[in-house]
Formats: structure tokens, C-alpha cells, sequence
């Protein structure tokens, strides 16, 4: 800090009355008698002596010698705060084993676009996460079962997969999408998520075939309602619709193809499916 050393006060120096010289012009005061100029000295003598001795009593000031004063110059310093940090919270995720509202406000969005996951309850359960696949796969995004925030937005545009059929009643498997559509007149009834022909190779009884869904317009031309096991694995409740190409249950239902050919969907699902006759003999199946 520095040290600001301020002017003195006046000039810095006392005053003086000015001393009388002879001035050869005054002639005429010299013949002035010399008691009168003795009195003059003399009351000169006693203002002097007034001025030096009586600065306390005279009611008028004396100007006291200037004297150097140094003050300390305030200096303010100005912190400032940093600025402050603006934390985005993470947005809300909804996935399995979750519950509560939000999990039943989820449910009944997507039952209400058609996306089938049973009665909604506010438990997100293997039926919710499949309806979340396929929703996902409609809308063409992460297929992760996760009902964040890209997928909140899909759910708020009302995205829908687009059947091809136009008249009568049609299940609709698009293996591109890889979604199971139950369409009526054009209109979708509701979708599910499948998982169909892996596109890998097997080898089965010595023969080697590729994992391939069949692709064309079929009918279900026969069921069974219970568990069929064979060398390729275990069918719940199958509907076959091509020699031995079926839609049928699964515990294990992922958002992408790894079956050997047939057409997978949650056991939830194909027991709904049986319990609401949605696959009868006869039904029309397209596979494109």
C-alpha cells in the first residue's frame, strides 16, 4: 500500500511584520520631536510583544507552522466470485425392475399407441421392456429397453410401425423392423417386438442350413398349446405357419434376430395371443 504524502498547508513559513528602512525622501518625519517617535517605539514594541505572547487569548487565529503530514491510502481490492456452475441434471430413465407413477404413465402411453405389455400395473416388468423394443425399433433408435429421454420423445410423436395390408384381417412380421403387427382393414391393432432368423449357419441332425425366416403369405395351419421340444430347442405354445416355422413363446426375446427361423415373441405375449384367439387355423401371415 502506498503512502500519499499530502501538500502542506500555506506557504510553510511564519510571517513577519517587515522591517522599516531609512528612505532618504522622508526627510520631514526626522524633524518629528523624539519623545513622540520614542512613544511611537514603543507602542511598536508592545503589538510585538502582544502578537508573540498572547496567540492563546487573542480572539483572532494565528496560523500555526505547516507541518508534513503522510496519510495511508485506502486501497480497496474487488474479488470476484466465479462464476457460477449450472449442473444439468441427468433426465429421468425408466427401465426393468423400476416402478411407481412414471413407470404406469409409461405403460399406459404405450398400450395406448398399441403396444401390447398386458395390464398396465406401474411395475416394469419383461412385458413393458419388450413393448419399449419395439417402439424402439419403430421409431429407428437405440433398441436398449430403456425409456429415456430420445424415447420419451417417440412416445410423445406417436410413432407406429406401417402395416402393408390393407383389407381383412393380417399378422404382419417385418423382418427388417423385426416387429409382429395384428392389423384389421389396413389399421393397426397392436405390435409386438420378435426376434427372428439370426442369418447365422447350424448344423442340425448332419444337415447345415442357414437361420432364415421364410419370407411370403402364409396361413397358421397348425398348434399346439403347451411346450414342443425338438432338436432346434424349446417351442412354448407354437402356431406354425410353414412346415416347421412358427410364431411361438420364449423366455428369451431380445430386440435383435437369433432364432433359428421361427418367430419369437415373449411367453406373456403368446399366452395372450392363445387367450384372445388372435392366431386361429387360418389366419393370414406375412413375411416380408
Amino acid at each position: 500500500m502506498e503512502l500519499a504524502e499530502l501538500p502542506p498547508g500555506g506557504d510553510g513559513r511564519r510571517r513577519s511584520r517587515p522591517l522599516l528602512r531609512d528612505d532618504p525622501s522622508s526627510a520631514p518625519r526626522e524633524r518629528r520631536s523624539t519623545g513622540r517617535r520614542s512613544a511611537g517605539l514603543a507602542s511598536i514594541g508592545v503589538a510585538v510583544a502582544l502578537l508573540v505572547t498572547g496567540c492563546a487569548t487573542s480572539p483572532f487565529h494565528a496560523v500555526a507552522p505547516s507541518s508534513t503530514t503522510s496519510t495511508l491510502a485506502t486501497t480497496t481490492t474487488t474479488t470476484s466470485a466465479p462464476p457460477a456452475t449450472t449442473t444439468t441434471a441427468p433426465a429421468p430413465k425408466l427401465e426393468l425392475g423400476d416402478s411407481g407413477p412414471a413407470v404406469l404413465a409409461l405403460q399406459e402411453r404405450l398400450s395406448s399407441l398399441g403396444y401390447w405389455l398386458g395390464t398396465p400395473d406401474g411395475t416394469f416388468g419383461d412385458s413393458t421392456q419388450q413393448a419399449v423394443y419395439a417402439i424402439q425399433k419403430a421409431a429407428g433408435i437405440s433398441r436398449d429397453g430403456i425409456a429415456g429421454l430420445i424415447t420419451e420423445g417417440a412416445l410423445a410423436q406417436g410413432v407406429l410401425p406401417h402395416p402393408r395390408s390393407t383389407s381383412g384381417y393380417v399378422v404382419e412380421v417385418d423382418l427388417q423392423d423385426d416387429l409382429v403387427m395384428f392389423v384389421t382393414n389396413g389399421k393397426l391393432d397392436d405390435v409386438l417386438n420378435t426376434s427372428t432368423g439370426g442369418g447365422y449357419t447350424y448344423t442340425d441332425d448332419g444337415v447345415t442350413a442357414g437361420a432364415q425366416t421364410p419370407v411370403g403369405h402364409f396361413q397358421i395351419y397348425r398348434q399346439v398349446d403347451g411346450m414342443v421340444i425338438d432338436s432346434l430347442g424349446e417351442l412354448w405354445r407354437p402356431k406354425f405357419f410353414d412346415s416347421g416355422f412358427a410364431i411361438h413363446g420364449d423366455s428369451y426375446v431380445p430386440p435383435y434376430p437369433v432364432s433359428h427361423g421361427c418367430v419369437r415373441v415373449s411367453d406373456e405375449a403368446i399366452d395372450w395371443i392363445w387367450a384372445s384367439n388372435l392366431l386361429p387355423i387360418g389366419t393370414a401371415v406375412w413375411v416380408y
